[in-house]
């Protein structure tokens, strides 16, 4: 469909249309603009109110006329811009080549200030106030979305103020997770517990942060997590920082902490992506980007 979709028929089908529509507006202008006349003016037989009239009046000469200025505008602007078909206009302008030019233009002017930054140890770079202010700007720019304009996250988008991390919060770590992303997995165990040790095992890891629940049904859980969930979350739950297993015996959720998302997350599963941005970045606005991630939590207090 997409190889139809860019064949020369898609081409001819915009252009034709386009090309006659806007030449039959010149005729059908010309019609329309009335004739003059010393005569009585004429009406179109239409009264109310018993002597309210409507008049059969030609268009004022300016109403005309911007007629005739937005063909000849529509016009021009086709021939020196694309929007006939494949037809990229007589200057050539794309938005992907002014995108570029606007990069480019952009990383001569700024490329020796984040170069002078990258050649600066992260933990130094946290502390200073100017580069943290281009940082932040850079996550204005590419990382609120995901995480909030104050970077405190959402439901399944890490909160970056807090001392929790996946994947550790050296710098080291926060650098590789924002040049090669991460590819977060955690597999739904409902076939394998069943309703009942889905709910075992939920209680069990409410357990380690919170009092109201069933110590029964904790205890059984506790025997399917040394089984199926040891691997990933540690002999003492705390998680594993090379797999990006999460740390059970505090109080932070990703996904939500209340009893219904828990048992969902063990039933279901859960799948989180941090996209790249090696290649959109590159490496020194990453390292800048980094030492501002590294002092929203951590960072700051060493």
């Amino acid at each position: 469909m997409a190889a139809d979709f860019v064949s020369n028929f898609w081409h001819w089908f915009i252009i034709i249309p386009t090309v006659i529509g806007i030449l039959a507006l010149i005729p059908l202008v010309m019609l329309n603009r009335g004739k003059k006349t010393t005569d009585e003016p004429e009406t179109m037989g239409h009264v109310w109110d018993e002597d309210l009239q409507e008049y059969n009046n030609p268009l004022p000469k300016w109403w005309l006329n911007m007629f005739y200025i937005t063909i000849v505008f529509g016009i021009v602007y086709l021939l020196l811009y694309p929007g006939l078909g494949k037809f990229q206009g007589i200057w050539g302008w794309s938005s992907t080549g002014q995108y570029q030019a606007e990069v480019t233009a952009a990383n001569e002017e700024f490329g020796p200030l984040f170069k002078q930054y990258a050649a600066i140890d992260v933990k130094t770079l946290a502390k200073n106030p100017e580069a943290l202010k281009t940082g932040e700007r850079l996550f204005a720019n590419y990382c609120s979305t995901c995480h909030g304009a104050d970077a405190r996250g959402a439901l399944g988008f890490p909160n970056l103020r807090d001392q929790d991390w996946l994947y550790g919060n050296d710098p080291a770590q926060i650098k590789t997770s924002i040049l090669n992303g991460r590819n977060g997995m955690m597999p739904g165990w409902e076939a394998a517990l069943g309703e009942d040790g889905v709910k075992n095992v939920t209680e069990f890891v409410l357990s380690l942060s919170r009092k109201d629940v069933d110590l029964d049904a904790a205890q059984a859980g506790r025997e399917h997590y040394n089984k199926m969930c040891i691997a990933c979350h540690g002999p003492d739950m705390k998680g594993n920082k090379q797999l990006g297993g999460a740390n059970l015996t505090d109080n932070v959720w990703l996904h939500g902490r209340s009893r219904k998302a828990v048992m969902h997350t063990i039933a279901k599963g859960r799948q989180g992506r941090m996209p790249p941005h090696k290649d959109f970045l590159g490496e020194d606005k990453a390292h800048l980007l980094t030492a501002y991630v590294y002092s929203l939590s951590a960072g700051q207090n060493q």
